[in-house]
């Protein structure tokens, strides 16, 4: 189940809200400048569907992303249980940064938790299937994909480099609970 649970920025231990309920989390999100959207696909997946064949099953919603936003680059991107690499690349993502344009996920399988560090807030995301979420430009935030991740998510970037990011040099990630 989607979640987002609040905190003030030095107290990590303190949580000052938490909702389970989609509008809720898009509502609170919304006021933040972050996009939180459930989708629904075309036709059924599986762990046999192809790229080719997920971006077919999510493309109104995709199309719909890219004409309002301007998103140029559409890929999917897959990690499965018990992926050797797994630890390495969470560590990739844990620590506070910013891209020079939106991050855009959209959850296809599996789950993943997305602090943004918005102002005095951590406002911490956890995204399940079926979500998308949509992190400003120069928004602070960092990544956990969990200790035993498998996930596939759809990425839209507005840029033909994809994924680039730039350190905050801010610890704060270190402070706040993570994914199991």
């Amino acid at each position: 189940m989607s979640q987002l649970s609040v905190f003030h920025e030095d107290h990590p231990d303190n949580l000052e809200f938490h909702t389970e309920t989609h509008d809720q989390i898009a509502a609170t999100l919304a006021q933040v400048g972050v996009r939180f959207e459930q989708w629904q696909a075309a036709y059924e997946i599986s762990q046999a569907t192809s790229h080719e064949d997920i971006l077919a099953a999510y493309e109104q919603d995709i199309t719909r992303l890219k004409v309002q936003d301007g998103y140029q680059t559409v890929d999917v991107i897959s990690l499965p249980k018990g992926h050797p690499d797994a630890p390495v690349m969470r560590q990739k993502f844990l620590f506070e940064h910013t891209h020079s344009e939106d991050e855009v996920r959209f959850f296809v399988q599996g789950q993943g938790l997305f602090c943004l560090h918005i102002g005095e807030r951590v406002y911490q995301v956890l995204c399940q299937q079926g979500d998308l979420i949509s992190v400003p430009a120069n928004t602070p935030h960092w990544f956990d994909m969990g200790s035993d991740p498998a996930f596939t998510a759809i990425r839209l970037f507005n840029n033909e480099q994809g994924w680039v990011a730039q350190g905050t040099d801010n610890p704060i990630a270190e402070r706040f609970p993570l994914l199991g």
